[in-house]
């Protein structure tokens, strides 16, 4: 037989003994990530960007100088050793390197805000509050890229098989004249930019916050990537923009990077102050995983 209790109405009272205690759903929390930008920010971000290129231009301009020659340099590298078939995704992978790249830019935006000058050597020079953590970022970042590079290779061979690269004379013909090549370009283009939205997730802001505040970088990779998904509109309208510029920077056989790459760099860096806008300098490290 059922017992008498089997009809007793829910209690608020949830220590009395026999009864049920109410479920109660959590209450919705806010969002403290999330500002609202509209994506017209990102164009403000951009204008702020090139008033800090244009304010002691030198530093900046010799540092995108040094970004074209190095990009110049490993573009040459992979034809001179034999590895020209690492060329489109070691370009598609500099947006996964480049906020690392772009430190010394972000070190020239903070000390204008804090009304300093700055010169080339202390850009180069850069000593982030996080210490040995930027270091391990960049290793982080680094390997990341790898992984994009072997994704690439094992991409290649599922369509074409384990042959050798056809040379940059018939590349292009393979990829866009070839059923397979099609197929290539659909797969390989879908995987490159799932890998360059992550690695934009987590490193666009992750590398500034290591300069500025003292956390540590599986931390700043987290706060990043939270960052970036509370408030999505205006981070979509800046990650076309990046993009765009890069392809630009592409179109002009990397010597657009000479502007281009420090104007996205000090740009960057007001992107990251404004969407952490409430950081205190008193405040204790943000921890998100420890």
């Amino acid at each position: 037989m059922l017992s008498d209790h089997s009809n007793q109405p829910l209690s608020d009272n949830s220590d009395a003994p026999g009864v049920i205690p109410k479920v109660v759903p959590p209450l919705p929390r806010e969002n403290d990530r999330a500002r609202n930008l509209p994506w017209r920010t990102s164009v403000d971000w951009l204008r702020a960007g090139w008033r800090d290129l244009w304010s002691n231009p030198i530093p900046s301009l010799l540092y995108g100088f040094g970004v074209f020659v190095a990009s110049a340099l490993l573009v040459w590298a992979l034809f001179r050793f034999g590895y020209e078939w690492a060329l489109f995704p070691a370009l598609s992978g500099f947006m996964v390197v480049g906020p690392l790249i772009a430190n010394g830019l972000y070190e020239k935006s903070r000390r204008l805000d804090e009304d300093e000058r700055t010169s080339l050597g202390a850009m180069v020079l850069v000593r982030p509050r996080s210490g040995y953590q930027a270091l391990f970022m960049g290793v982080m970042l680094l390997g990341l890229f790898l992984l994009w590079m072997r994704a690439a290779v094992l991409i290649w061979a599922l369509f074409f098989g384990i042959v050798p690269f056809p040379g940059t004379d018939e590349i292009i013909a393979t990829l866009f004249l070839t059923p397979n090549g099609w197929a290539l370009l659909l797969v390989g283009g879908t995987v490159g930019a799932l890998f360059a939205a992550f690695s934009f997730a987590i490193s666009v802001f992750a590398v500034p916050m290591l300069l500025e505040e003292k956390t540590d970088a599986l931390s700043a990779l987290g706060i990043s990537m939270a960052t970036v998904w509370s408030n999505l509109t205006v981070m979509i309208a800046w990650g076309a923009i990046v993009l765009g510029l890069f392809l630009l920077s592409l179109a002009t056989a990397f010597i657009g990077l000479i502007v281009i790459f420090p104007l996205l760099g000090h740009a960057t860096w007001h992107a990251y102050r404004a969407l952490r806008a409430d950081v205190r300098e008193d405040a204790g490290p943000e921890r998100m995983f420890i």
